[in-house]
């Protein structure tokens, strides 16, 4: 398998500035040095390293926006996006992991908690904690708010009872942001949010998906069998939990675009490579202009993907509406990371459908892209009632 030291393609640093230039070379190195030497173990054995998930913490990649007094870096959404981005452009199941802590667990604790709750889990969160977000369940996927899991009130206590299907990073997750339904009669404005510790009474991680990507990130059942969750671990208001859901998976959906970028440009830089060395006729294969033409149509692809993923970010930064934005670069990266991938394998030939080569992992893990935190028809609804103002 050739290394990959130097990838050719590089996100432009001219959508960069000097902080984020310095912090996305950090993590790019890391993700490299670190991270590659184990990808493949990891996806055989369908287990992220506990060691990695350590470091993780250590460099302070799972509390990127929690502020410095409670224990995080005190950074910005986009710095997230970058993190993702680079990790995903060496393992995909490394970016889905820093994803769910960031832009979706970390992310709703700072916007919804009370400053008792925050006091309470943005230490561990930033520190120790890997964290999981509960939400789909087996007869609520794209229909999310017709969720079984109900959740009554006993006064100091709710008492939990359900089952949540497909919860990224539940294996390792010590803390779960869990919703369930305190008031069937009223539809998905009785849905709510509750913070879930592991060692809950009648809280159990279930079976563990054997899937055919991301196979290194964990994904399980959670069984709540009468879990109590004490009334001070609400999120928010009874009732008011699609809130909290829908717009938390607004700004999840801008981090899967960068993890889809991440992996299309690591395919991209992997078919590079491979042009580069193997040689048919006399001469490599990259001095073929229809394998030019491949390699150049991918890289318009890539950048045009990543442009939407970094726009949307910079809009969320800037407080300013980005339903619309989000949908498309998850939509679209999403579809060219499955593109380009596919691709990468017709570059490589035969041995593109090896496990020598890091191709087929990378296709493997693209197809959950057009699924996961809203399918690509989600998308596309998102999209077209912005348009027609609906």
């Amino acid at each position: 398998m050739p290394a990959l030291e130097n990838p050719t393609v590089t996100p432009p640093l001219t959508a960069l500035n000097e902080d984020e230039r310095m912090f996305q070379g950090t993590v790019r190195k890391f993700a490299r040095e670190q991270i590659r030497p184990y990808v493949r173990e990891m996806d055989e054995a369908g287990v992220f390293r506990k060691d990695l998930i350590q470091q993780f913490f250590d460099m302070g990649l799972m509390g990127i926006e929690i502020p410095e007094e409670f224990g995080g870096q005190g950074g910005t959404f986009f710095q997230a996006i970058l993190a993702v981005e680079e990790l995903s452009a060496v393992d995909p199941s490394a970016g889905v992991i820093v994803d769910v802590q960031n832009t979706i667990c970390n992310n709703a604790l700072l916007r919804w908690a009370t400053a008792e709750q925050k006091a309470k889990y943005l230490p561990p969160l930033a520190q120790k904690w890997v964290a999981s977000y509960a939400l789909s369940e087996a007869g609520s996927g794209s229909d999310a708010f017709s969720m079984a899991t109900r959740a009554e009130d006993k006064g100091d206590h709710f008492l939990l009872t359900g089952r949540k299907m497909w919860i990224t990073n539940a294996a390792e997750a010590g803390f779960f942001l869990l919703f369930a339904n305190a008031n069937p009669e009223a539809g998905y404005k009785g849905v709510t949010a509750f913070l879930i510790e592991r060692d809950f009474p009648g809280f159990q991680v279930g079976k563990k998906e054997d899937k055919i990507g991301l196979r290194a990130s964990s994904t399980c059942e959670l069984i709540l069998d009468n879990c109590r969750v004490p009334r001070e671990n609400l999120m928010g208001e009874v009732g008011k939990g699609y809130k909290i859901a829908i717009e938390t998976l607004n700004e999840g959906r801008i981090a899967i675009g960068a993890q889809m970028i991440g992996l299309a440009r690591g395919a991209l830089d992997h078919a590079i490579a491979y042009a580069k060395e193997r040689k048919q006729f006399g001469k490599t294969i990259g001095e073929f202009q229809g394998v030019q033409f491949d390699l150049a149509k991918m890289a318009v692809d890539v950048e045009a993907a990543r442009l939407l993923v970094y726009n949307a970010a910079r809009l969320r930064e800037a407080g300013l509406p980005f339903l619309a934005e989000a949908a498309m670069a998850k939509y679209y990266s999403s579809e060219i990371a499955e593109k380009v991938a596919s691709k990468s394998i017709e570059i490589h030939g035969g041995v593109g459908i090896t496990k020598d080569y890091p191709v087929e992992k990378l296709y493997r893990d693209a197809k959950i892209g057009r699924i996961y935190e809203g399918t690509s028809n989600i998308q596309l609804l998102t999209i077209a009632k912005k348009l027609l103002g609906k």
